[in-house]
């Protein structure tokens, strides 16, 4: 407030203060009054309660009340002037101008060669004014034009997020028809516009969905973690398209770019005056991963074959993944996830009809990527673990050997309990712990369970798999990991005392150990954490993190600015001797177990060590693993997969372990598959 008009008002108070008093005080009587009657005057203090007393009495209060309002006035005004004037004069800026938001490309997301996986594309959208609010039969016409309800449309115009002054998104993709239609009537449609936009794009359909995730709008948990981001995080807006899962999530801050912002002037009712400063968006970083198109293209066919084979024969076939991994660097080549989904779905937002189909238990949880959030019985792929556990403390040697009649109890007596079987309920006779690995026996390995039992219920095993990584997220760069579980008696005693078991029931017993010995029980792994196990038996000891990033490419060229550190995130040591063991052992299951296994594996020129698994879940249906590795003799690549509701391991997830090492070495599987193998 300028400050001639301050003292202007101090003295218009201080004249209304005067005029006041002088009426009150100012006209010189005496305070006597007259009597008339004759009697000698008398003065007129005391109880005397004439009227013109009480008005005057009033008025001089009247005078105190409207001098102390100015008084007030004048000081708030002061106050405003000094202290003030800069706040007001930055709040009446702020009235006078709005900021317009403009979305950034979001950066692209490349395979290790530098094949698009994800990219943009242009989107035709129809945009509003909120003017075209208070136009009922524009909104009727531009509802009847791009097929939404006119309420939707109305709420779409009402929609704030991307500024007040923004046009509202009204619909994206629109048609070339729809925007002839607008073009061609512009007197219909006023207030109306279409624009070009950025629209996320998926060149190759669904493949690699799991890996590279989707986008959507901001949530709320996000804006408000973004809220109280640390100094240079990436602080979102109501509206922002934002990573939700994958890669677009766990590489957000990398993709997202830097939103436009131009300030606008505005007049009381928010109607643009004139355009001031504009900052231009910056779309975000191309992201490389390590992903091999062509070898993860071979994995995610083979994963479909495979239980399309299976359910034309009869097994339901649910769902399966597979991992493949550079062993020498943590890389991940590929990693397939079925059933599987398309992004597509979500650009522009996905309607409610596509989200319930995605959600309903009966298309198997096709967004659950299995091969890091899948938790499952490992079934025999465990038993190299258990054969090192076995080894290092003492339960056997190279040279033990044990009988195999086709069943096992706890004291050898056929009538004894627990009464379990081998897969082979035959038997397999007498075997070392190498020939236990080739042909899968689960009386060796009922046998080295009931041996760390009986050695002070030793935890051997549990110690030796957690060393391998289980039990524990591998820390790969993929939202969505779970640890799986390694049982103990600590763990069974907490967990069935919190469901009201008895004390019997929640101690461990002797039965556990032989259940976890041949990877049934409570024990949970992920695919992920197998293949990370199997790289450490692969390399001899050290185990590379697994990671999907290879690094940020620069702006300008086909370099990385950024690239991955690789990390050895454990190294197990194991005697040489016992080494050789378990690789005879593995190599046998690959050449030896059983003749319909070996010829697909015959037509690749590398040699192959890998292990074969058939385990039970808690609902009964089987799920058949295999893990394998090569060359053999310098190991590069493991491969390992898992399928839920299957035969055997040897009959489903084999075949895509060998289908993925074809696309690796340009060497198909050209044996034809069989319905029948060892249910191991």
């Amino acid at each position: 407030m300028d400050l001639s008009l301050v003292i202007i008002l101090i003295c218009l108070a201080v004249a209304v203060a005067l005029v006041v008093i002088f009426f009150v005080f100012g006209r010189g009587e005496a305070n006597f009054t007259i009597d008339i009657g004759g009697a000698s005057p008398r003065a007129s203090g005391g109880s005397d309660s004439s009227t013109e007393k009480t008005s005057s009495s009033r008025l001089v209060g009247l005078a105190v009340m409207v001098g102390a309002v100015f008084s007030a006035l004048v000081a708030r005004l002061w106050s405003m002037q000094l202290f003030s004037s800069e706040e007001y004069a930055e709040q009446a800026e702020r009235n006078r101008t709005s900021t317009v938001y403009t979305q950034a490309p979001r950066g692209r997301i490349l395979d290790r060669y530098g094949r698009e996986i994800v990219g943009n594309r242009p989107s035709l959208t129809v945009v509003a004014s909120s003017d075209v609010l208070n136009d009922e039969v524009e909104i009727t016409l531009l509802a009847n034009l791009i097929g939404m309800p006119a309420q939707a449309v109305r709420r779409k115009i009402q929609d704030t997020t991307e500024g007040q002054q923004s046009l509202r998104t009204v619909s994206v993709d629109v048609s070339r028809r729809v925007v002839a239609f607008i073009g061609e009537h512009p007197e219909l449609f006023p207030g109306v516009d279409v624009q070009e936009r950025s629209q996320r794009s998926y060149p190759y359909g669904s493949l690699a969905a799991h890996v590279v995730g989707y986008t959507g709008t901001v949530t709320s948990e996000q804006l408000e973690a973004s809220a109280n981001a640390k100094e240079g995080g990436v602080v979102y807006r109501s509206g922002d398209i934002v990573g939700q899962t994958g890669v677009e999530l766990e590489y957000e801050s990398v993709l997202q770019g830097v939103r436009g912002e131009q300030s606008v002037y505005v007049d009381a009712d928010g109607n643009v005056l004139e355009y001031s400063t504009n900052i231009r968006p910056q779309s975000g970083s191309d992201l490389v991963l390590t992903l091999d198109l062509d070898i993860q293209k071979a994995a995610e066919e083979s994963l479909a074959n495979v239980m399309e084979r299976l359910r034309d024969t009869g097994y339901e076939a649910e769902g399966g993944c597979v991992v493949a991994m550079d062993c020498t660097n943590g890389e991940i080549l590929a990693m397939a996830s079925a059933p599987t989904f398309s992004p597509n779905l979500f650009t522009g937002g996905i309607s409610t009809a596509d989200w319930d189909a995605l959600q309903d238990e009966k298309s198997h949880f096709p967004l659950m990527n299995r091969a890091i959030g899948g938790q499952y019985p490992s079934g025999s792929v465990i038993k190299p673990l258990t054969s090192f556990a076995a080894l290092d403390y003492g339960m056997c040697t190279g040279e033990s050997t044990w009988y195999c009649p086709g069943w096992w109890t706890w004291t050898g007596d056929p009538n004894g309990l627990p009464y379990m079987k081998c897969w082979q309920t035959s038997g397999h006779g007498t075997l070392d712990l190498a020939d236990g690995i080739t042909f899968s026996c689960d009386i060796v390995f009922y046998e080295i369970g009931k041996g760390f039992y009986n050695d002070n219920n030793s935890q051997g095993m549990q110690e030796t798999f957690r060393s391998y990584g289980l039990g524990e997220k591998t820390g790969v760069d993929l939202p969505g990991e779970e640890a799986g579980r390694v049982p103990d008696p600590d763990w069974k005693w907490d967990y069935f005392k919190s469901l009201g078991y008895s004390d019997e029931d929640s101690t461990w017993k002797g039965g556990d150990n032989a259940n976890i010995s041949i990877g049934q029980g409570d024990l949970l792994v992920t695919c992920l954490q197998m293949v990370t196990a199997y790289c450490s038996i692969a390399n001899q000891g050290p185990a590379w993190r697994p990671h999907v990033m290879k690094g940020v490419r620069a702006q300008v060229g086909d370099g990385l600015v950024t690239e991955y550190k690789n990390e050895i995130i454990r190294t197990v040591e194991e005697d040489p001797a016992y080494r050789q063991i378990i690789a005879k052992g593995m190599e046998g299951v690959v050449y030896r177990e059983a003749e319909s296994q070996t010829i697909h594996w015959t037509n690749l020129d590398v040699l192959v060590r890998g292990k074969t698994g058939t385990a039970e879940q808690t609902n009964g249906n089987p799920i058949g693993w295999f893990i394998g590795y090569a060359p053999a003799d310098d190991p590069k690549y493991v491969i390992g997969a898992n399928m839920d509701r299957v035969f055997t391991g040897a009959t489903s997830s084999m075949y895509v372990v060998r289908d993925v090492f074809g696309a690796i070495y340009g060497q198909p599987d050209t044996a034809a598959p069989s319905t029948t193998g060892n249910a191991d």
